[in-house]
């Protein structure tokens, strides 16, 4: 995928800066609907790495075909907000980010899985899947900013959405909750507004489980404001687990599929919704560290 002034010339001269030799690189302008194919071609072909431009979502899609292969993935940061890609400590300056993946270290971290779709960052429930659906739909027919967009959407829909009533089976024990935000996060994760979803552990085979204990909507407030000044997973409102695995099902009456977040774009998936960590199963390009 390419964006803004990124060129195909310019992502090839900075692979070229970084040694990577023109008869060991394709450089290939595709579609992120294109890129699980692309991928899978690429495994065949017996490719030694494969790099990756777009957002979170996209690259969620190629990680989902390299899980388990021995062929890893870099990142070039081409999205709105690149969490994976900050975690992994690449430049978002994308020559630097090229060079700095030419000279690699190759690292194995872990991969979260909710019936079958896997994650890199995270996945939630409750009132964001439908924020993040609204906020799309203000983006695409209103041309709005994406933060003016997720506002909008959030002033529009947090009234609206009503807590989900769920049963959780975490160490074979069954708790009952009520509540509107749950997240999954793969690895440890530090919620506030100056580090969002920022983490630095990516292979401690966990699931790092996190459950607003907030009976109200008054009380979500509260809790997005307590993240104005400090790490909100730390407080006292949400519920915490660290464990393998856990299943989630949801009382509404009868089956149907639920909006879920993955990685920042929204599948619908029928619960229960079974969560698992698939330890140091994917392998991914990372800077060298400074000299």
């Amino acid at each position: 995928m390419t964006s803004g002034k990124v060129t195909e010339k310019g992502i090839v001269e900075a692979f070229r800066d970084g040694g990577v030799a023109d008869d060991h690189l394709t450089i290939e302008m595709i579609d992120g609907k294109d890129m699980v194919e692309r991928t899978r071609a690429a495994l065949r072909a017996g490719t030694g790495a494969v790099v990756a431009g777009g957002g979170d979502g996209s690259i969620r899609s190629v990680a989902g075909v390299l899980a388990g292969t021995e062929t890893p993935l870099g990142v070039l940061p081409l999205g709105t907000l690149n969490h994976f890609a900050r975690d992994l400590g690449i430049p978002e300056d994308i020559p630097e980010a090229a060079r700095a993946l030419a000279g690699a270290d190759i690292r194995a971290i872990d991969l979260g899985e909710v019936n079958g779709e896997v994650f890199v960052n995270n996945s939630g429930l409750g009132f964001y899947p439908p924020v993040v659906q609204e906020r799309d739909r203000q983006r695409k027919r209103e041309g709005r900013n994406k933060w003016v967009a997720a506002g909008v959407a959030l002033v529009k829909l947090l009234p609206r959405v009503p807590a989900l009533h769920l049963s959780l089976v975490v160490e074979g024990k069954k708790i009952e909750r009520k509540t509107r935000f749950v997240l999954i996060g793969n690895n440890e994760y530090k919620m506030s507004v100056f580090t969002p979803g920022e983490r630095n552990l990516f292979d401690s085979g966990d699931l790092y489980v996190y459950i607003a204990n907030c009976p109200d909507r008054l009380c979500l407030v509260r809790l997005a404001l307590l993240a104005l000044v400090s790490n909100a997973t730390r407080s006292d409102r949400f519920d915490s687990w660290c464990i393998p695995e856990l299943t989630i099902d949801v009382h509404h009456g009868r089956k149907k599929k639920m909006p879920v977040i993955l990685d920042g774009e929204v599948l619908l998936l029928e619960p229960p919704f079974r969560y698992r960590t698939r330890p140091r199963e994917l392998r991914v390009l990372v800077p060298k560290p400074p000299a």
